[in-house]
């Protein structure tokens, strides 16, 4: 499974981002899988942003809830970071990723830069 995100850039303290990933590859599931977004921001380690799982149950690390949605189009093979009320701590690489046990996909993200 291949997945390519899009959809980051720049943006002003207070705005918003939509980042897509496409999934794409041979004989895989889409819908069966759970989904996750992670970020890097600079000089930190990897954290968890946002997961969904194949029944649409989501689940938000505490420093995006209330700001950020995760959501999938199964039809579409993509899934999607609705960011909003982005603040200059939200500067990070953004990264999908796809499961199905046991496997595990990640895409190589797109740089997101918020400046206050």
């Amino acid at each position: 499974v291949q997945l390519q995100a899009s959809g980051g850039g720049l943006v002003q303290s207070g705005g918003s981002l939509r980042l897509s990933c496409a999934a794409s590859g041979s004989q895989f599931n889409f819908s069966t899988m759970s989904w996750a977004w992670y970020r890097r921001p600079p000089g930190k380690d990897r954290e968890m942003v946002a997961t969904l799982t194949a029944d649409d149950t989501t689940d938000y690390a505490d420093f995006v809830k209330g700001r950020f949605t995760i959501s999938k189009d199964n039809h579409k093979n993509m899934v999607y970071l609705q960011m909003d009320s982005l603040g200059s701590e939200d500067t990070g690489r953004y990264y999908c990723t796809g499961r199905i046990w046991p496997m595990g996909y990640w895409g190589r993200g797109t740089q997101v830069t918020v400046s206050s």
